[in-house]
């Protein structure tokens, strides 16, 4: 329920504050007054979006704040899947800077207007006179015989299953289409891959392949050089190794002079080992080392496929290369797999469909079995609405395929007077044809709908005496189980509030603005008198 709402800084309303009760609240005033004002306020809090052109005074921030009282059961669920605070008595705010920044909180905490959005279209249900989109909604058409068919939940329950079909009906198409685009791929990749299989690489062999040739390719000049530095070091008759051995000699015989002598020699010593393995790596690395023009041209052979392989595959690195071909081998397997898994997921997609298809006939049978009844129903209230020879048919035809709601096509069609055709309502209704429709349909299934404040903007243009005070005996009755809001023009209606409003504009000060104050007994036969007549009595 809608206790209370604040606007401050909106349109031309500077601020006003509105106590709603239980009950049918009726908001009244004249033409021009800002009524409907309240209401586009009001849309602020359901999450519409917000224009700095609506600030009363564009150098202040507009606050639309408007507190609820929520049910005991069925919200703190959605409270905290979206990690705010519950509380029985809900606050949400709506703020709207001068730079055109608009920020939502609930119960203090900010959120966006999608989970504004959510909130509210459980809470309040908003008609205006020319807002018919509802009552043309298919979706909404069969939430109504759900509701008198009190199968909303089967229906949750079907429409989760069905997201999850679909999901599943999707990959299979993906996976087919994949099939089918991998039929034209697979003879190229299996083609790459044996290209890269035949290679047999392995890694660093690159870098390896390249220094043995480049070694084998220079091998006399390895053994010139080496050989020569060979001699130098050890074969030569002044060979460097012999001279050192000679110095090693005298430093030995003076050695036990001298501990820094004997350290001296030391190292000469190890110079000396060292010098000796060197000469002897030379020694082998120069006997080991040939031309050998076989060898080379195997070397080049196999580094020109490595390079060519590279090019194609536009990589830099045999390691690269590796991962291609271990890339496309799992391809070339998960293609070899797809056939299998089509095939798997065809049976859990057949299997999931059928169970689906059971429950929407089953949905179906049920709306069907409301469809006469109410009917029936709406036909008895227009005509106590002035509308006796008004009729409501509606159409239940199976879809070609299963969609959200089940396999129901459904159709309004109506007739406002006697001996003419049933046509879709948007083609033959008129806006106070559709109000009344809407209001007799609405005042049926309220007690089905889990929906706590009603409101109705207008719903009376275009209707008086004895269909207004019909209407306004439904609107009372409807709102024994319902928070009404109601915007009208009309006596008849006003009559029936249990809290009346009457806004107005205020010219006093600099600026017109837009005033709402909640009559009193005595203020209430005076406004009504006035709506009657024209002129207070």
């Amino acid at each position: 329920m809608l206790k209370r709402l604040y606007i401050r800084n909106y349109a031309i309303i500077e601020k006003v504050d509105i106590p709603f009760s239980d009950g049918l609240n009726i908001i009244t005033g004249e033409t021009g007054a800002g009524k409907s004002i309240l209401l586009g306020a009001l849309g602020l809090i359901m999450g519409n979006r917000a224009d700095t052109k609506a600030l009363y005074d564009s150098g202040s921030k507009c606050i639309v704040e408007a507190t609820f009282e929520l049910p005991k059961r069925g919200f703190r669920s959605f409270f905290k899947e979206n990690d705010i605070d519950f509380e029985s008595e809900t606050i949400i705010r709506r703020e709207i800077t001068p730079s055109g920044k608009s920020r939502a909180f609930i119960n203090d905490t900010p959120t966006t207007l999608a989970v504004l959005k959510k909130l509210t279209s459980s809470l309040v249900d908003l008609h205006r006179q020319f807002d018919t989109t509802d009552i043309h909604n298919v979706s909404f058409q069969l939430n109504i015989l759900d509701a008198l068919a009190k199968q909303g939940g089967k229906v949750a329950e079907y429409r989760e299953q069905f997201l999850a079909y679909r999901k599943k009906v999707k990959r299979l198409n993906e996976l087919k289409s994949l099939d089918e685009e991998s039929q034209k791929e697979l003879d190229f990749l299996s083609f790459q891959l044996k290209e890269l299989v035949e290679a047999d690489l392995t890694e660093g062999e690159q870098g390896e392949l390249e220094n043995d040739v480049k070694t084998l390719s220079n091998a006399e000049e390895i053994k010139r050089v080496l050989g020569g530095t060979y001699r130098v070091l050890s074969e030569d008759e002044l060979s460097i190794l012999g001279k050192i051995k000679e110095v090693s000699y005298e430093l030995n015989s003076i050695s036990s002079y001298s501990k820094d002598i004997e350290k001296v020699q030391g190292r000469l010593e190890g110079l000396i080992a060292e010098l000796e393995d060197l000469s002897g790596e030379m020694e082998k690395i120069a006997d080991d080392t040939e031309h050998d023009p076989a060898r080379i041209s195997e070397i080049r052979e196999r580094l020109d496929t490595i390079y060519r392989l590279q090019n194609k595959h536009r990589l830099n690195s045999v390691e690269e290369l590796i991962e291609l071909r271990e890339e496309i081998t799992q391809k070339v397997e998960d293609m070899g797999d797809l056939s299998g898994k089509i095939e798997e997921l065809e049976i859990e997609v057949s299997k999931e469909r059928k169970v689906l298809e059971a429950i929407a006939l089953s949905l179906s049978e049920k709306r069907k079995s409301e469809v006469e009844g109410f009917r029936k129903k709406v036909k008895r209230l227009l005509s106590e609405l002035s509308m006796p020879h008004a009729d409501l048919d509606i159409r239940i035809e199976k879809t070609p395929e299963l969609t959200p709601s089940g396999s129901d096509e459904i159709k309004f069609l109506f007739s406002a007077n006697k001996g003419m055709r049933m046509e879709a309502l948007k083609d033959v209704a008129s806006g106070g044809e559709l109000s009344r429709l809407t209001l007799c349909i609405k005042s049926l299934v309220a007690g089905a709908l889990s929906m706590p404040t009603m409101i109705f903007d207008e719903i009376d243009t275009g209707v008086s005496g004895d269909v207004a005070l019909k209407m306004g005996s439904i609107l009372k009755k409807l709102a024994k189980g319902h928070q009404i809001i109601t915007i009208t023009h009309t006596p008849q209606i006003a009559v029936q509030a249990d809290s009346h409003f009457f806004v107005y504009k205020n010219h006093k000060g600099e600026k017109t603005k837009t005033d709402v104050r909640q009559l009193r007994d005595e203020e209430r036969v005076t406004e009504v008198a006035t709506m009657l007549s024209g002129s207070p009595p």
